[in-house]
């Protein structure tokens, strides 16, 4: 499991999270939680920065939002999954539907609801960060 961390690991020796979404106050409320956390944080405003982003770095985790403008979330799901296969992609949004669970079908370990609970989403990373994946029932 070290070796796994090692590759998601910043210049610091800090773990790598991605947020892909188009809400500034999601972005930023990630951002300042995950950082306090430890995680260098980098952030994409649609799926096709946040996809170019997912190929050139390595991150622990990609936190997805399932409606964004140029690339909707099933479509930055299916770019990345096609690329990097073991990539672990949890999908965000306010009303989960089909687009969400296709985007589960084709590799996202799930999706949560927004407004999400923060120690839930600090618990999945941290199952990722130890187990190396999860699975979100929903």
């Amino acid at each position: 499991m070290a070796h796994q961390e090692r590759n998601h690991r910043g210049d610091t020796g800090a773990l790598r999270v991605l947020v892909i979404d188009d809400s500034p106050v999601i972005r930023d409320m990630l951002v300042e939680v995950l950082s306090d956390d430890g995680y260098i944080v980098d952030t994409a405003v649609d799926g096709q920065a946040g996809g170019e982003l997912a190929l050139a770095n390595d991150y622990l985790v990609i936190l997805c939002d399932v409606h964004m403008p140029e690339k909707n979330g099933l479509e930055t799901v299916r770019h990345i999954i096609t690329h990097k296969p073991g990539a672990q992609i949890i999908m965000t949004d306010s009303l989960p539907d089909k687009m969400a669970h296709q985007a589960r079908r084709e590799g996202a370990l799930g999706c949560l609801q927004k407004p999400f609970d923060l120690n839930e989403l600090r618990q999945l990373i941290e199952r990722i960060r130890h187990e190396g994946t999860v699975t979100i029932d929903r």
